[in-house]
């Protein structure tokens, strides 16, 4: 089993144990094994994901805000872009960062025959195996294309989005933040982009105020555990509501 997968099983054993416990010892979930998740707590999660980076400058800054925020979140990467980032995606999961894979190229993956698939989602998967040494990435299709030959070509769980604010569009701060503050319930995963300088404000103004609410943010592989829900590979979620 890889350090991977034995991270993933301690945080569904967690997610076990909340079943057991009273509501007062259910506030947080602690982690218990030195490389295992950050502590999370049991109501009110929210994901944040990115696509299409990194992007040296807007991701640095990005990291940044989320470690002065305590915030976890998920990055599904480029593959073209992981030569001369190397460094950047080193941080994103020595800082407890979930990592998933966006294509080599971002391209369509519906449009594709095995062996280019595998060219733009194993190709990027092996690329980041070597360099964080484990395994155990998530996959999100570009433009949230998939159908049956995408699922069985995977290889791992496919994640999709509930809150879309298309942060690429128009590029307002505002507009983007608005949209998914209202749009935001328990279980929901958020739909951003870290190469652009208005959707990384967005991006720490919409924690500030979710915050505020009482939410509190994790990566994928603990929104889903803390629900007790097993990610599969092959399958396609979009939220994990309760």
């Amino acid at each position: 089993m890889t350090s991977h997968s034995r991270r993933r099983w301690a945080v569904v054993l967690l997610a076990a144990l909340l079943a057991v416990l009273p509501p007062s010892a259910c506030l947080w979930l602690d982690a218990v094994p030195a490389d295992g998740p950050a502590e999370i707590p049991t109501q009110k999660l929210i994901a944040l994901t990115f696509d299409d980076g990194p992007r040296r400058s807007t991701t640095t800054r990005l990291l940044d805000g989320l470690a002065e925020r305590g915030v976890k979140a998920t990055f599904f990467l480029i593959g073209r872009q992981i030569p001369d980032n190397e460094d950047v995606i080193r941080r994103m999961d020595r800082e407890g960062h979930q990592i998933g894979i966006h294509t080599f190229d971002h391209v369509q993956l519906t449009e594709l025959n095995q062996t280019d698939f595998a060219a733009q989602v194993d190709k990027t998967r092996t690329l980041l195996t070597e360099l964080l040494g484990h395994d155990g990435f998530l996959l999100r299709p570009p433009y949230g294309k998939w159908d049956e030959g995408v699922r069985l070509r995977a290889g791992c769980p496919i994640i999709l989005w509930s809150i879309d604010p298309e942060d690429w569009d128009d590029k307002d701060t505002n507009r983007v933040v608005t949209e998914v503050v209202s749009q935001a319930r328990d279980g929901g995963i958020i739909l951003l982009h870290d190469i652009y300088p208005e959707s990384v404000d967005a991006a720490l103004e919409i924690i500030d105020q979710l915050h505020a609410q009482g939410y509190y943010f994790c990566t994928i592989d603990q929104l889903f555990a803390a629900r007790g829900l097993p990610l599969k590979d092959g399958e396609v979620y979009w939220n994990a509501y309760p």
